[in-house]
């Protein structure tokens, strides 16, 4: 079986979650001896993981450019996994014209639609309500799933709200979150651990309007109670704004990329996350459990992924209890210990790598064997594809021909 990955970044697991689970879904397709190509539109990172170590060839392609017909219809894969909906937009009707046969996959990584709403109500003051939903961004990500055989979903939150608030159909979608082993049994204890921390792609709104929330609401909340704590900001690609935020005497200290996210989240004693907008699940709360870290977030931040569990600390979406709870979490030795077992007790049970592998490969190979009656049955599948794609294709080629002219 051969894959192509198409993206629109490379790989990078020290940066994002998203750079994480796109080498679980990787590892899980190698393990099955699947010979995968990962194409990127984006430059050349520094930070990007080395695929070639896997033995997955890249390629660095470009959008608006009929080289990538030419690539894909000589490696002619069994398998086109999009990298978010973006990459199905700008290269799913080549892959149609040049590898028909090709079982066109989605992964959303999280739902953009539903992050783009909640950050709109956040920035004008309000609450959330579902009638946010219908933008465009909605439209044009729900087409996509619709254009693709099979969509990959991270959160049972999102598959649900797919089915019921878009109606889409659940044989176009299938659940797989984070695949994990389980958590270690034993984790550095309550004593050998001192100060906060917060960690996130700062190249990630979500993450920056928390920073802030911690700088202006919250921290000041718990520095007054701990004046000995420190709160530890660790993320990728942090600008000169977040710099600034840097204030040692308020124990504010802004640390920029962590190289080894999970070497200093097992030395924190608590993690802290006032997200206000965002979607998926958040890969700092995998982290954290892993590293027997307890934490502090908001019902956003946890959603998706208790299934019914305890929380691995608090959840509260009012700043004053936020700081009084990470206080608590702080100081007390027993909820602390308490709430590092309710974490293990999430990964063990939720994000069992073998709980989720081989339902994946039965569902891709159950639809490449019948994939002309799956497109049978997606008719509106198919109806976007043959109008929506053809407006995409037309604007491409007209890229193509003025580039042709004018040389970037």
């Amino acid at each position: 079986m051969n894959v192509l990955v198409i993206s629109t970044v490379w790989v990078e697991p020290t940066s994002s979650a998203a750079g994480s689970r796109m080498l679980q879904l990787l590892d899980i397709m190698l393990a099955k001896g699947w010979e995968i190509t990962y194409a990127s539109t984006a430059g050349v990172s520094e930070n990007a993981f080395d695929l070639e170590t896997l033995g997955i060839a890249t390629q660095e392609i470009r959008v608006n450019d009929e080289f990538f017909n030419a690539f894909a219809k000589a490696y002619q894969p069994n398998i086109v996994l999009f990298d978010r909906f973006m990459a199905e937009e700008q290269f799913g009707w080549r892959i149609k014209e040049q590898c028909p046969d090709a079982v066109k996959i989605l992964d959303t990584e999280d739902l953009h639609c539903l992050r783009k709403a909640r950050q709109q109500a956040v920035k004008e003051g309000r609450d959330f309500n579902e009638n946010d939903l219908v933008s465009d961004v909605a439209k044009r990500e729900i087409a996509s799933i619709y254009r693709c055989d099979l969509t990959l979903m991270i959160s049972q939150v999102e598959i649900a709200l797919l089915q019921d608030f878009f109606k889409v159909p659940s044989s176009l979608l299938h659940y797989i979150p984070f695949l994990l082993p389980k958590a270690p049994a034993d984790c550095k204890p309550f004593n050998e651990r001192q100060h906060f921390i917060a960690i996130g792609n700062f190249i990630h709104l979500p993450n920056w309007d928390a920073t802030l929330a911690l700088k202006k609401n919250i921290w000041p909340l718990i520095k007054k109670a701990i004046p000995a704590a420190e709160l530890h900001i660790y993320g990728a690609y942090p600008s000169e704004k977040v710099m600034q935020l840097h204030n040692k005497k308020d124990g504010f200290i802004v640390k920029g990329r962590a190289e080894d996210a999970h070497e200093v989240i097992l030395n924190a004693r608590v993690l802290l996350a006032p997200l206000r907008f965002g979607a998926g699940l958040k890969g700092k709360f995998i982290d954290s459990m892993q590293c027997g870290t307890p934490s502090v977030t908001t019902t956003i931040g946890a959603e998706g992924m208790q299934h019914g569990l305890l929380w691995s600390g608090a959840i509260t979406d009012d700043d004053v209890t936020f700081a009084r709870e990470a206080i608590t979490l702080y100081n007390d030795e027993l909820v602390w210990s308490k709430a590092q077992e309710q974490g293990k007790e999430i990964i063990n049970k939720n994000f069992q790598k073998e709980d989720f592998e081989e339902d994946f490969i039965a569902r891709v190979n159950t639809i490449k064997a019948n994939l002309k009656a799956s497109r049978f049955n997606n008719f509106t599948g198919q109806m976007l594809l043959h109008h929506s794609m053809r407006s995409t294709k037309f604007m491409s080629k007209w890229i193509e021909e003025k580039n042709k002219k004018e040389p970037i």
